[in-house]
């Protein structure tokens, strides 16, 4: 998935920054108001983490603006402010949680996590796609009980995938949700990675899962033509 972080404190953006692409997410940052307002008015993010003492821009405003041009992007705020009327003001400006300074980083990640799935319907961690178990917690997925172990930007992927299972994902949108701003946009890598994952989770004898719609994009569902074919 893709994520904005939009905070001036250096440090603690980093970190955050740091801790999400570790675990597969795409990130794009700064610390400044105006240029976060432009980035999120600009691109497609899963969630946007927020600050609301920022230069240029206070992030209540920013808020406010972004909410005009975009309201899929959910919108986590994190904040020295714990007042009632604080959490109620940015709640009512337009996000979807509010974390109170200092935090866990472990926090933050299940709040983001909680986010995305609720973003697409999808209230069990645990997703099944046939014999096809993906732990959105422990990042985790496995075919028929075997773990298989993905890279982080491999498993954010098939996560991706997943959530939209039985819809096709565009290559576009592939790299919207899993490439920095800043990465070459004309690259192969999608269908790259498409194959490095297609090995990992199709190979020996296993029914296949991800499909392509040629001039499209993928998909991945079950098949019950690939399910027999599987049991051969």
């Amino acid at each position: 998935m893709k994520i904005l972080i939009v905070e001036d404190n250096e440090p603690l953006r980093k970190a955050i920054v740091q801790r999400c692409r570790e675990s597969g997410f795409a990130i794009d940052e700064t610390g400044d108001g105006p240029e976060g307002l432009w980035l999120a008015t600009e691109n497609k993010y899963t969630v946007a983490v927020l600050d609301l003492m920022l230069p240029g821009l206070d992030g209540i405003e920013l808020l406010r603006k972004m909410r005009k041009h975009n309201e899929d992007t959910s919108v986590i705020i994190i904040t020295a402010r714990d007042q009632v009327g604080d959490r109620v003001e940015g709640l009512d400006a337009g996000a979807d949680d509010y974390l109170v300074k200092p935090f866990a980083l472990d926090e933050l990640m299940a709040r983001i996590r909680a986010l995305t799935r609720r973003k697409h319907q999808v209230k069990n961690p645990v997703m099944k796609i046939g014999d096809l178990e993906i732990d959105t917690l422990r990042r985790s997925i496995s075919r028929c009980g075997v773990e298989i172990v993905l890279t982080a930007r491999e498993y954010s992927l098939l996560e991706l995938l997943a959530l939209r299972q039985g819809e096709v994902v565009t290559r576009a949108e592939i790299w919207e949700q899993l490439y920095d701003f800043n990465q070459d946009p004309e690259s192969n890598v999608v269908d790259v990675f498409i194959a490095y994952l297609r090995r990992k989770i199709e190979g020996e004898g296993r029914a296949k899962l991800i499909h392509t719609r040629r001039g499209m994009g993928y998909m991945l569902e079950v098949r019950k033509e690939e399910l027999a074919g599987s049991a051969v």
